[in-house]
């Protein structure tokens, strides 16, 4: 395994992809947070808002007050020089409904920590969750 500039061993990806990935399932931000820099950015397409760290653990919170479960399927994994994109889709559980919500990361990552993430979603699939 050769770490590449970032000091980022390529297999690790894998394993911060996993991380983020269970974090989001079981709602838990502080599993999160350990999986980012202190000062990373994270993106969002829909909004065009870069969010800090404690302002996207905040989300996760927020999100998982409003779902009874997230999980995730249909996962693709690509790794680049820095970083890994991953295509997924996310479903969500309010209770009394359900949701699917395609999207993909673009993530970069040095020394094992996420420095950046912009993430993709479909705005109509998210406006249709609030019917």
């Amino acid at each position: 395994m050769i770490d590449d500039v970032y000091g980022l061993a390529m297999s690790t990806c894998d394993e911060i992809a996993d991380g983020i990935v269970a974090a989001i399932t079981a709602g838990d931000s502080a599993a999160l947070g350990e999986w980012y820099a202190d000062d990373v950015v994270i993106w969002h397409n829909t909004d065009g808002i870069e969010m800090n760290k404690e302002q996207n653990l905040a989300s996760l919170d927020a999100l998982a007050a409003m779902t009874t479960s997230r999980s995730f399927s249909n996962i693709r994994r690509y790794e680049f020089h820095g970083g890994f994109v991953q295509q997924h889709v996310m479903h969500l559980n309010w209770g009394s409904r359900t949701g699917e919500l395609p999207g993909c990361l673009v993530v970069m990552v040095r020394d094992g920590k996420v420095i950046r993430a912009d993430e993709y979603l479909d705005g109509a699939t998210i406006a249709s969750f609030g019917r």
